[in-house]
Parts: structure tokens; C-alpha cells; sequence
């Protein structure tokens, strides 16, 4: 049985720099931890991340500069001896800068649950979803996700993307919407007002970006808005 190797000075001085970090980040972003800043991170599970900052493993370039990215650390203050392989005469353009990152946990649910949607009363817990992702404290408790099925809304949201649904909106035209449709599925498309029918209901037709696919119109048949589009984000592949 292989036995593990005793961390260097150096290599305990990193994983302490780091958990230093990390507590500070967290707290000042209370409902962070280790669980959500392994995903976050891309590192698998939060005991992979705890063995780093314990310095039970010693660190990697890849593990230092996704934990940093996460929390917002300089990587170079916590591993010169790391950061060192990173080349630094390379050019680059700083197009980038760091961004808050949100600690609203928000179900991704299916869409027949949202279909099943008779008005918003209650919120969904985390756990009622598929999966959960994180997103700005500002939206509503009523907040959820959904996953992109098919080729309708090409090129724009691909299969596998996930955009977040907030209920506690109004759509305005070109919005990107859920909607309940009569098969008591959620469906998503784009918000079209096209005026007011006799009896004062307004009408709306709901948009595919694929040209292939038929528009949706309410004066032909049950569509209910649920949600307003808030944030899109997109599964990149590699082939």
C-alpha cells in the first residue's frame, strides 16, 4: 500500500495562504461552502477541495487558479512557486474582470414541473429540482431553471443550456419567456404582445428562433406566461 508523501514547508505555507483566502471570502458571502465552491470550481467533490486547503494533497497550477477564480485571490500571492510556470511575457488583452458571484441557490426543474404551475405561491426548494445552481441574491424566491430541450430557439440556446426563470416579472416585447402551453408543459420562446382580443385579454404570440418551428399564438390555444428570462447560460462543447 503506497503511502503519502509528507507536504514540503513551502507546500503547507500554500495550502494555509489558501485557506486564509477562502475564509475570507466566505465570510463575506454567507451560504458559501466547501460543497458549492468545489462545483464552482470544477473540482469534483468538496472533499477533493478540503484536502487542498488542509494540506492533506499538496496543490496543483489548475486546482490554485480555479479556487482563485472562484474566491477572487491572487494566485501568485498564494503559490509563487506555482505561478511561476505561468509565462508572463505573454501578451493578452484584459478584457475581463472579476465578477460577484451569486450564493442564491436555484432549483433546475423539469418542465412538466413548471407546466404544472397554477400560479406562484410557493417556491420550489433546492431539492426539488434535478440539480441546483447558483445565481444574484436580487431575484425572487420563486426563481427557478429550466433546461433547453431541442432545436426550436437555435441558434441562440442550444441543448443542454439553462436559463433562469423569474416569475415575479412582467415580460416586455422581445422578452425570452416560459410558458404554460396545453399540454401542461413549460415551453420557451419569445414574447410577442400583438394587442387586446374583445373581452380585454390580451394577445401574445410566443417565437421560435428556428424558422422551422410554428409560432404560438394565445388566441388559438392555452398559453399562460410564467416567467421572464433572466439569465442564459450556455454549455460550450468541444468536438
Amino acid at each position: 500500500m503506497a503511502t503519502r508523501r509528507q507536504l514540503s514547508r513551502e507546500e503547507k505555507a500554500e495550502a494555509e495562504r489558501l485557506s486564509a483566502a477562502w475564509l475570507a471570502f466566505k465570510g463575506e458571502n454567507k451560504g458559501a461552502n466547501q460543497t458549492w465552491l468545489a462545483a464552482e470550481a470544477g473540482l469534483g467533490t468538496q472533499g477533493a477541495v478540503g484536502q487542498y486547503l488542509r494540506a492533506v494533497i499538496p496543490l496543483n497550477l489548475d486546482a490554485l487558479l480555479a479556487v482563485c477564480r472562484v474566491i477572487q485571490a491572487d494566485p501568485k500571492t498564494i503559490s509563487p512557486r506555482l505561478t511561476e510556470k505561468i509565462d508572463s511575457a505573454m501578451s493578452y488583452e484584459p478584457n475581463v474582470k472579476p465578477a460577484p458571484i451569486g450564493l442564491k441557490a436555484i432549483p433546475v426543474i423539469s418542465a412538466i414541473q413548471a407546466g404544472a404551475l397554477k400560479e406562484i405561491s410557493d417556491p420550489y426548494p433546492p431539492g426539488a429540482g434535478t440539480d441546483i445552481i447558483y445565481s444574484d441574491d436580487d431575484l425572487s424566491k420563486w426563481a427557478f431553471a429550466l433546461e433547453i430541450n431541442g432545436d426550436s430557439m437555435l441558434p441562440d440556446f442550444r441543448p443542454g443550456d439553462r436559463v433562469i426563470i423569474e416569475p415575479d416579472l412582467r415580460p416586455q416585447p422581445g422578452d425570452f419567456v416560459a410558458a404554460k402551453n396545453g399540454e401542461q408543459e413549460a415551453t420557451f420562446k419569445k414574447y410577442r404582445p400583438r394587442g387586446i382580443d374583445a373581452a380585454g385579454n390580451e394577445i401574445f404570440e410566443l417565437a421560435p428562433l428556428n424558422e422551422d418551428y410554428p409560432t404560438l399564438r394565445s388566441d388559438t390555444q392555452p398559453l399562460y406566461i410564467i416567467g421572464v428570462m433572466v439569465e442564459h447560460r450556455k454549455k460550450y462543447r468541444r468536438k
